[in-house]
């Protein structure tokens, strides 16, 4: 009877060790090597510590960036930036100045109206705890005046966000835990635990479940898909959606073979993602600002599942990339704790 339970326990440690070693050794890096590209033409440009997302105002070339000191104990309030993409130095300014005076900003997403009308909605993780979204309504200056804040219980680790209606929003959920054991089991065994949530402008419901650490989420052009990165999953989930209900379906993953961050759209319907080829590497950065970590950009076709390498640099322009967000011949990208954006030409 000993040997029968002495082997089931030496079963269940050789499943649970190949469960790690199938999440951990891909996200390190080991098994998928790149080469620099790119990196030596952008041009840097100091924002504020961690610039961890972007978004570019499609027709104007109005850049959004949300920074927050996520590196600090006790950090001071974050903002929400802007600049001209045509003139970033001379443009570049905080536009948040009516936001919460606890502000943590996280994912942010841009909606315009069919009547023009457009506004910013901004995850906040507040210092006091909890979490919301922030929503601004935008002026013609590019001005940002906060016009409410929505938090429901679904909204329980919200990473980004995407707006698909002037009060109705996906966000996703990177986790169930949030600390403890069961935070790290969820992290080693890569369970597919993470979410989804949809808020419909009067209540928010679970939308979709079973990812492996849920990150970036956007929406195609017509509204009829939408797309959500897996930090630890190393994909993209494509759903298909219902714009009256918002009930989503899965239809297919796309593997990427990074860690995909925030999903940005280019103009034929592209997916551009910052990505974090070598996760353990990003630890290490997360902890140590000397430590440089891979910034990495990718550019996915969802029709074919093509994936391509727009950037790749080893971390001494700018470490830890979490976002690429195209506009014209040009991209910009973001870091989860640099001060910088880069400015990078598009090929």
């Amino acid at each position: 009877m000993i040997r029968v339970v002495l082997i089931a326990i030496g079963l269940v440690v050789l499943i649970a060790l190949a469960r790690i070693a199938w999440m951990m050794v891909p996200a390190s890096g080991a098994l998928t090597p790149h080469e620099p590209r790119l990196a030596e033409r952008c041009e840097s440009l100091e924002v504020a510590p961690g610039t961890e997302d972007v978004t570019i105002h499609p027709q104007s070339g109005m850049v959004f960036v949300s920074a927050a000191d996520r590196r600090s104990e006790n950090p001071e309030a974050g903002g929400i930036w802007t600049f001209d993409i045509a003139d970033p130095e001379q443009t570049l300014r905080y536009a948040s100045v009516d936001g919460p005076e606890d502000f943590q900003p996280h994912g942010i997403s841009l909606y315009t109206g069919e009547d023009g009308v457009q506004r910013l909605f901004v995850i906040n993780h507040p210092l006091a705890g909890g979490h919301a979204i922030e929503v601004f309504d935008i002026d013609e200056e590019w001005r940002l005046f906060h016009a409410e804040t929505i938090a429901y219980r679904e909204l329980s680790s919200p990473n980004d966000i995407v707006a698909v209606g002037p009060r109705q929003f996906y966000a996703t959920n990177d986790s169930r835990y949030q600390s403890g054991i069961l935070q790290q089991l969820e992290a080693y065994f890569g369970l597919p635990l993470a979410s989804i949530s949809y808020f419909d402008g009067e209540a928010g419901r679970i939308a979709a479940g079973g990812l492996i650490y849920a990150n970036g989420i956007n929406v195609s052009a017509d509204g009829a898909t939408l797309y959500a990165s897996e930090f630890l999953g190393r994909s993209v989930n494509v759903y298909e959606r219902n714009g009256d209900t918002g009930a989503l379906v899965h239809r297919r993953s796309i593997p990427v073979r990074t860690g995909a961050d925030n999903i940005e759209m280019d103009e034929s319907g592209h997916l551009w993602i910052g990505a974090h080829a070598r996760v353990f590497d990003f630890l290490a950065h997360a902890e140590d600002e000397a430590a440089l970590a891979p910034s990495h950009v990718i550019r996915v076709d969802p029709q074919t599942g093509q994936v391509a390498t727009v950037l790749y640099t080893d971390g001494e322009e700018l470490s830890g990339s979490s976002v690429g967000a195209p506009y014209g011949y040009q991209f910009v990208v973001g870091a989860v704790f640099d001060s910088e954006v880069l400015i990078c030409p598009r090929n």
